[in-house]
């Protein structure tokens, strides 16, 4: 087994909650992916509410997905 060291911020050490000095890589892989995930998830609500998504009710939403499904289907 190898070991790499990785210097980060105390700032960054508090933001993904790191405790102790030392991570296994799995551990690293799955605080890295959380943290994109919660980025694309919210630059996904950013653009809902800038295109007017966020407030859409569940039947208008049914009804767009209805709606490309059938032009997909005439095509």
């Amino acid at each position: 087994m190898r070991t790499i060291n990785i210097s980060i911020s105390d700032l960054e050490y508090d933001k993904f909650s790191l405790k102790g000095d030392q991570i296994s890589f799995s551990e690293f892989v799955d605080i890295i992916s959380n943290e994109l995930a919660k980025q694309t998830l919210n630059e996904c609500v950013s653009l809902a509410e800038k295109y007017g998504l966020s407030k859409m009710t569940m039947d208008e939403i049914s009804e767009e997905v209805k709606a490309v499904r059938n032009a997909k289907n005439h095509h």
